[in-house]
């Protein structure tokens, strides 16, 4: 495997929003390249990218793939990404360590919101962007209408760089504005293509655009500036030395037209990266800390290897793949780095370059490149690896928290292990994809990004783990408490022909603030019960509350007070008042006038202006209090509370009513009391035996 330098290294992101085209695209490339004699399909499941059997199953990209070929002596590491929201992880990870993202827009379907939040996470990663419009091939196709919205979107510097000349089936011309060429492509899907001169009305527009682009790139460098005025314009061959700079500053953002599914236009896109795409050389330094938190730097030239794990990913007779950025130095197999984030050791196993699922050996890596570590100790997704002589933490990615949650439903107790081993790994590889086992509600709940993506962790879990699980609704964890006073005086009296037992607890409850718990106090006199009783009825009372009274669900919020009762010298010991307690507290707490409280949310929902209205009227009938409103660039933040038990698949439903634009975030904020009626069909629900899904 040729080793490559810096400035010959470009890695990219393709993303966008979903089904736009962005692994078809991705598989034309290296068809161009040679490295698959034929595209492959999506609907067939044989593309190089969509090799996971949830990638084929849902025909949708699920992983961030890396392909690796050659173009123009150039090394291109392309990371396909997916486009559900759901799998945001493996977008912002690509995005990371990328030079530069090429967004995705289809032909048809115009600019959408994951078109906007992809360009915005580029953005804040400080990296250049490119657009392709890809399916111009298809029936619907409107090159000029989404060239018109790139530029209402991301401003008028989105330059188109070719121009389809007959969009719609049969698409196989395309204007290269730079070239002032007709290339018309092979139909065959090869890519081959033939050039002729731009003529007529076409070689008018070129040259219009020819002294747009001039501007352009003039504005970029001050020199070219300053022989824009004196000469009045640049020649071709200075405007050509300018184009790399003004890309990186994005004095424009150039703007292609292809169709992936056939191959065209896409050989012209990957001689543009090639000539004047963003290299590693133009990211020279990047930010870090060093061991003792204090603000550093690692650069390209730096001697010592330092690299970034953007994802981790279990492969079948393979183990455990750790995919890298490399940004200074290199790596070779047997060398020995240090983890700083977890302050181990590494040594360096096998080194690969992958295309997919095929793996290529590689024996050096150098600075810029990104390659795959198998089999690392303890080492995982946004970990940093470098010397132990200058121990360094690149900055990680910031993953937004999960919004929709799950129980796992268990098939056989004999699986418990497995899963449990199972949810560790899948989380060491997707950061977003959390889990806990709730010692109260006995349920292992899982959370993640939306619907599908719990779906395809659990499908994940069965196949890997072959284990029996299920998602079923989390149940709600309630709280029991009382509205008034209650009073009890009960005997627990057991004879067994032996030594018996004995007990009589006298008891008052009162209601207490709100989170305050449950505030147990003896007020005895006399000597009709003996103080050592006391902690066995104190037992007995924290394990009613700990069981609950009447549905089944914790106590809080109460004041108990054991004020009297009654021992017998022989037959009262610790297990009698221990009953007596619990018991007492039981009788006393369901003449006081039980409840039920039900946690309430906070939740932060932005949203279209325009969809406002299903949104409000959607949290309405969910019981949602609206607490403000703020609005920016057309979209709505609302801050609200919403009872838990209401949100289950909220997620899905705010993305339906919003055309997927709409996104949120929750997290408990406090317990109120529960409306009669709801409350009464909980308590109702209880007395059937719980599916704990556990």
């Amino acid at each position: 495997m040729k080793s490559y330098q810096a400035a010959d290294i470009r890695n990219f992101v393709i993303a966008g929003h979903a089904s736009s085209g962005k692994t078809m695209l991705s598989e034309a490339m290296l068809a161009c390249a040679g490295v698959i004699g034929r595209l492959g399909s999506i609907a067939a499941g044989s593309t190089v990218s969509d090799y996971h059997p949830s990638e084929q199953k849902r025909q949708i990209s699920v992983h961030a793939t890396v392909l690796n070929t050659e173009w123009m002596e150039r090394r291109f590491n392309i990371i396909d990404t997916p486009g559900y929201a759901d799998f945001i992880s493996e977008g912002l990870g690509a995005l990371r360590v990328g030079d530069f993202a090429l967004l995705v827009v289809h032909a048809g379907h115009g600019l959408e919101w994951g078109t906007t939040r992809v360009w915005e996470y580029a953005t804040g990663y400080q990296i250049p962007k490119l657009i392709a419009v890809t399916a111009c091939d298809k029936e619907n196709a409107s090159f000029e209408a989404v060239l018109d919205q790139a530029r209402a979107r991301f401003g008028p510097r989105v330059f188109p760089m070719s121009i389809p000349l007959n969009p719609g089936p049969g698409f196989n011309q395309v204007l290269d504005v730079l070239r002032s060429e007709v290339i018309t492509y092979a139909t065959d899907g090869s890519g081959r293509f033939e050039e002729q001169p731009a003529e007529g009305p076409w070689k008018e527009r070129v040259g219009e655009l020819h002294r747009q682009l001039i501007e352009f790139i003039a504005e970029s460098d001050e020199s070219l500036l300053a022989k824009f005025f004196d000469d009045g314009g640049l020649s071709e061959e200075e405007m050509r030395s300018g184009i790399h700079a003004a890309v990186q500053n994005e004095s424009f953002i150039p703007l292609f037209a292809v169709s992936g599914e056939t191959n065209v236009g896409v050989a012209r896109l990957m001689d543009f990266i090639a000539k004047y795409g963003s290299s590693p050389a133009d990211r020279r330094r990047v930010p870090a800390l060093d061991a003792d938190g204090n603000a550093a730097e690692v650069a390209l030239n730096d001697p010592d290897p330092v690299l970034y794990v953007f994802k981790t990913l279990s492969e079948p007779h393979v183990g455990e793949l750790s995919f890298f950025r490399l940004y200074s130095g290199s790596v070779r197999p047997g060398i020995d780095l240090y983890n700083s984030d977890r302050k181990v050791g590494e040594r360096i196993g096998q080194l690969f370059i992958t295309t997919g699922k095929n793996r290529a050996s590689a024996g050096v890596l150098n600075a810029g490149d990104i390659g795959a570590m198998v089999k690392l100790r303890d080492t995982h997704t946004g970990n940093t690896l470098c010397s132990l002589n200058r121990p360094l933490t690149l900055p990680k990615v910031n993953y937004p928290a999960p919004n929709i949650h799950a129980a796992l439903k268990v098939g056989s107790r004999t699986d418990e292990d497995r899963i449990a081993m199972g949810l560790a790994q899948l989380h060491e590889e997707d950061v977003t994809f959390l889990f806990r086992v709730d010692p109260e509600l006995h349920q292992t709940v899982i959370s993640g990004q939306g619907e599908l993506h719990l779906q395809v962790i659990c499908d994940r879990l069965k196949r890997r783990f072959n284990v029996d699980v299920e998602l079923a609704e989390p149940l709600v964890p309630y709280r029991e408490t009382i509205r008034l006073n209650g009073e009890s005086k009960y005997r627990h009296k057991k004879q067994t022909g032996g030594a018996g037992q004995f007990a009589e607890v006298w008891m008052r409850l009162e209601p207490a603030p709100r989170n305050t718990g449950v505030e147990f106090t003896e007020s005895l006199t006399g000597q009709n019960v003996d103080r050592s009783f006391v902690p066995s009825v104190e037992k007995g009372v924290r394990s009613a509350c700990e069981e609950g009274v009447f549905a089944g669900y914790r106590v809080v919020d109460v004041k108990v007070d054991f004020y009297d009762g009654k021992m017998h010298p022989v037959d009262s010991k610790d297990i009698a008042f221990q009953i007596a307690g619990k018991a007492a507290f039981r009788e006393a707490f369901l003449k006081a006038h039980p409840c039920l409280l039900e946690p309430i949310c906070s939740i932060e929902i932005q949203a279209p202006e325009d969809r406002m209205g299903a949104v409000l009227g959607d949290l309405s009938s969910r019981r949602g209090r609206i607490l403000s409103m703020e609005g920016s660039d057309g979209l709505q933040t609302i801050k609200a509370q919403v009872p838990q038990r209401e949100l289950y698949h909220y997620s899905s439903q705010l993305r339906s009513l919003t055309g997927g634009r709409g996104v949120h975030t929750e997290s408990v904020s406090h317990y109120e009391e529960m409306p009669a009626e709801l409350a009464q069909k909980v308590v109702e629900e209880s007395r059937h035996p719980r599916n704990n899904g556990d």
